[in-house]
């Protein structure tokens, strides 16, 4: 059995991690051979490749962001993208399967290709903790961590000027990582994309925290609109599946804040530290178990499937149910957080 492996999309604490549990139990209980791919499908429809063996994942669960590198590279576009041209590269290698790790732009790829014949398995990845399909997908815990740290210190110096500041957390459709982080971080409100509020809202919860002597910390996603915007603020145009890149939100607000409370605003944005960095223990052992789960999923030959957590087991899922619904955040869980809000 021989096996192509490669990360789409953006980078990700775990990554390596799912590679070296892929590689590991390939080797050991299946006799499988690997090839990785670098650069996502730019790889595969570029042929870009690079040879990978037990020697190569040693050490790798502790790594961050990943050995064979990413990109945003749609498989369908360019003169060498297609099910045809990424099945003479498959050809070419003697390859029998592809694992391919990624989040939702990245799966949505290889169900399209696996609809077209293309042997794959997926393997959840996103630190906005997105897919429907897993109750957890890595990379997800470490963000949360190293959000949580940046609200913590940013309070210091918010309370020593008693200024609001905004901090922008990752969450293009969901709000996972702002309301973890923000609650864990005490944050005087946290907006998400599944509850738009109004500005004047806003104000009125950093009015009453400054009421009470103290310093406002809101935590905003991403992907948070107010009251009355369609879409979610971008300005930065479209990425390779013409998916609006989002960010600035908070550098919004903050002059919002300001003009109508008078409260001396900072925006703050985390942007891409929250991908970096060393995965936590959490995401170490989560990632390293879709990694073994995948290449057992490779020799069942259960194409179209991901594998997904689901309680405490790693499980076998279809593409399409990641790809066809949102984890979104539940009303519930918004409301118990707004207890705290103000």
């Amino acid at each position: 059995m021989k096996v192509g492996i490669l990360t789409s999309g953006g980078d990700c604490p775990g990554l390596n991690a799912v590679i070296r549990g892929a590689v590991l139990v390939g080797d050991r209980q299946h006799d499988a051979e690997f090839v990785g791919f670098r650069w996502g499908w730019r790889g595969l429809v570029e042929n870009d490749w690079m040879p990978i063996d037990r020697h190569t994942v040693r050490g790798l669960a502790r790594q961050g962001g990943t050995i064979l590198g990413s990109s945003r590279t749609n498989p369908f576009e360019g003169p060498h993208g297609g099910p045809d041209k990424i099945r003479a590269v498959l050809d070419q290698h003697g390859l029998d399967a592809v694992i391919a790790i990624g989040g939702e732009g990245t799966l949505t790829a290889a169900l399209r290709l696996s609809d077209a014949g293309i042997p794959i398995i997926g393997v959840p990845k996103t630190i906005d903790n997105d897919l429907a399909a897993t109750d957890y997908a890595f990379g997800f815990d470490t963000a949360v961590e190293i959000a949580t740290e940046a609200i913590d210190r940013v309070r210091t110096t918010a309370e020593s000027h008693r200024r609001c500041i905004i901090v922008e957390v990752m969450g293009r459709h969901v709000g996972w990582i702002a309301l973890h982080s923000g609650m864990a971080g005490g944050a005087h409100a946290i907006l998400i994309p599944e509850q738009p509020e109004s500005i004047e809202t806003i104000c009125d919860w950093a009015t009453r925290v400054i009421d009470r002597m103290r310093a406002p910390v809101i935590v905003v996603s991403e992907g948070f609109r107010l009251t009355g915007m369609e879409q979610a603020h971008s300005h930065k145009g479209l990425d390779a599946f013409n998916r609006p890149r989002l960010g600035g939100i908070a550098e919004m607000l903050a002059p919002m804040v300001e003009e109508r409370t008078g409260i001396e605003s900072r925006a703050v944005t985390l942007g891409h530290m929250q991908r970096g960095g060393v995965p936590s223990a959490y995401d170490r052992v989560l990632a390293t178990r879709l990694g073994m789960h995948a290449i057992a999923a490779v020799a069942r030959e259960d194409w179209g499937k991901m594998v997904a957590l689901r309680g405490r087991d790693i499980v076998t899922v279809p593409i399409s149910e990641a790809t066809s619904a949102l984890n979104t955040v539940p009303l519930s869980r918004y409301e118990e957080a707004a207890m705290l809000f103000g």
